[in-house]
């Protein structure tokens, strides 16, 4: 299973959450305008102890029915207005927020499509879906309440200790008295709440990496009997996030217990001295009310301080790794981490076909020191040739076709496509000119058409499709329930593999390619239907320049030339009956199956 790779530096959590600012840019105004009648509901709020000071004083303590009514009113008018207000901000945030999620889902898309290669070998792909659907929900949550209740309940704790402390300076700085003891402890927990929220987020995503590897392999999971290992694994890995989960409840709740236990214990003690003032004629009672009143409406604002702070931590982390991914170098995007990549001296030779000069390869990930795993290939295609390459298992034949798409950079020396570096094509162009079909074929969830012409461009007719599946002797497709408008599912697991692997080498030569590398494509074919198509492909093959990874006599026959890769190296080159006679590796290759010599070889 692929790993993902540590996490960067952290920053501070407002840092990181800074970066969100060119998504929420474009929504601001709806933001800045919810988190002003938010501001606006909460000041509302704090009127109603002003209200009741003058009920208090005023109309009950005159003894006025009248101005009690009048007073009730004021009450209802008053929540009334806070009520409409909290309603107008959640309208306010709903749908551009839900668009910001959006658009930053869309964008990760876009860049993990752009992504190298070696970016997928290194992480796991359960990292990245955590990333796309769990991160950006805590991202979309945070700003919709925590980031703006933040702001407003600062602002109504600040305007409601000014209200206090006009009252009544004495009482106000009794219930002031715990606030720097809580500020440390918020400081203290935000550390560490950090920590441990960023962790619980990894081992989501390796919850989920285990989800989806288990629900592709659900065939080698039954087969071989393996689901109880595999439940033990996913268990294990529950119970641990269940443990990080638990310590992350256990730091909320020591916060959580603070911060409510000392304002409680303060407001307690502000009620003994306004009730001792208030005996000796120095308070009036309906100051006393409003200043208690005014208490106690900050004591949620106060309270929410701690769930806020996990949130914006949750969703600083989240921000942290939704950009660890956004700040990989796309393909063709220049990077301070890439191997130098040299070219072979001398002048440069611009010869037709596909040629490989000097080529070196190593993985980028590769540790220091390690041997590359393609060492000066020298290997040249002329123009409508078909090459062969054959090695042992392991011999870095795959490696050599990716290096012509460009999956893979060369870490040193030049591939040129008829005398062009292919570093000098565009991707896009690179890949309309050349066809790959891996010896692992990939179906997407879609129609057999709609796989086949994705090696297509967007102007291929029906025509092409049918020429590409005659091609690839795929026959069966007329034969499925809608024809070539058939879903294939999931990894295209309800076709054979030898029906995929037919579909991918159609894909392969739908787009009529001028150039064409082939990785063994037809491993998983029967003998008779191994036959059919490599009658087809000859046609295909006469009109193209081709390089064929082949393990069999019957697929090498199929080329005019054979280059034999041993060591990371190109160690002959001829045609197969020439390296039969000269190279005793590759007779000890070939030896498998000898009744291949026999046939019209070349």
């Amino acid at each position: 299973m692929s790993t993902t790779p540590a996490p960067a530096p952290d920053r501070s959590a407002v840092r990181s959450l800074l970066r969100l600012w060119p998504y929420v840019r474009p929504v601001r105004v709806r933001l800045f305008t919810a988190a002003f009648v938010a501001i606006l509901a909460s000041c509302v709020g704090l009127v109603i102890p002003l209200v009741l000071k003058w009920m208090v004083d005023g109309p009950i303590a005159d003894r006025d029915p009248a101005g009690v009514w009048l007073g009730a009113l004021y009450l209802l008018l008053l929540g009334f207005a806070e009520a409409l207000l909290f309603g107008l901000r959640r309208w306010l945030v709903a749908r551009p927020l839900s668009r910001v999620e959006a658009s930053m889902r869309a964008d990760l898309y876009r860049h993990l499509q752009r992504l190298p290669v070696a970016f997928h070998d290194r992480w796991a792909s359960g990292q990245l879906l955590s990333r796309g659907t769990t991160d950006l929900m805590l991202l979309r949550m945070f700003l919709a309440f925590p980031l703006t209740f933040l702001l407003v309940n600062g602002v109504t704790i600040l305007v409601g200790v000014v209200i206090m402390l006009v009252q009544d300076a004495t009482l106000g700085l009794v219930v002031l008295g715990p606030a720097v003891p809580v500020v440390v402890m918020c400081v203290i927990f935000e550390k560490r709440y950090a920590a441990v929220a960023r962790r619980a987020q990894d081992q989501v995503g390796d919850l989920t990496t285990v989800v989806e590897e288990s629900v592709l392999g659900i065939r080698i999971i039954k087969g071989f009997g393996r689901h109880r290992s595999q439940a033990t694994a996913f268990r294990d890995l529950s119970r641990t996030l269940r443990g990080t989960e638990l310590r992350k409840a256990r730091l909320l709740a020591a916060i959580w217990g603070v911060i409510v236990t000392l304002p409680e214990v303060a407001i307690g003690a502000a009620l003994v001295v306004g009730v001792v003032q208030v005996a000796d004629g120095a308070l009036s009672a309906g100051t006393l009310v409003a200043f208690l009143s005014t208490a106690l409406a900050l004591r949620w604002p106060v309270e929410s301080i701690g769930f806020l702070l996990a949130m914006s931590q949750e969703a600083a982390t989240a921000t942290q790794r939704y950009f660890e991914v956004m700040d990989e170098k796309a393909e063709g995007t220049a990077s301070a981490a890439a191997p130098a990549r040299t070219a072979p001296a001398g002048p440069v030779t611009r010869e037709r076909g596909l040629r490989f000069h000097a080529v070196t390869f190593r993985y980028p990930d590769a540790p220091p020191g390690s041997p590359p795993v393609l060492r000066d290939i020298d290997l040249h295609i002329r123009p409508g040739e078909s090459m062969a390459l054959v090695g042992t298992t392991g011999s870095g034949k795959t490696t050599l076709t990716a290096l012509v798409p460009r999956l893979y950079e060369v870490t040193s020396g030049r591939i040129t496509l008829d005398g062009t570096d292919i570093t000098e094509l565009s991707r896009d162009a690179l890949r309309a000119r050349v066809a790959v079909a891996f010896e692992e074929p990939t179906l997407f969830s879609a129609s057999v058409g709609e796989n086949v012409l994705m090696g297509a461009a967007d102007s291929a007719s029906p025509a092409d499709l049918e020429r590409a599946l005659a091609v690839a002797q795929a026959d069966f497709v007329h034969a499925l329930p809608q024809g070539a408008e058939t879903r294939v599912g999931e990894q295209g697991l309800s076709l054979s593999g030898g029906q995929r692997q037919r579909l991918a080498l159609a894909r392969a030569v739908v787009g009529q390619p001028e150039f064409l590398v082939l990785d063994d494509p037809l491993s998983a074919l029967d003998v008779h239907t191994e036959a059919a198509v490599e009658a087809a492909l000859r046609q295909v093959l006469a009109d193209t320049t081709a390089l064929i990874v082949a393990h069999r006599p019957s697929t090498v026959l199929l080329a005019d030339r054979v280059a034999l890769l041993s060591g990371g190296r190109i160690t002959a080159v001829g045609t197969h009956h020439e390296l039969l006679r000269t190279s005793a590796e590759y007779a000890h290759l070939m030896a498998g199956e000898p009744a291949g010599e026999e046939e019209d070889g070349r």
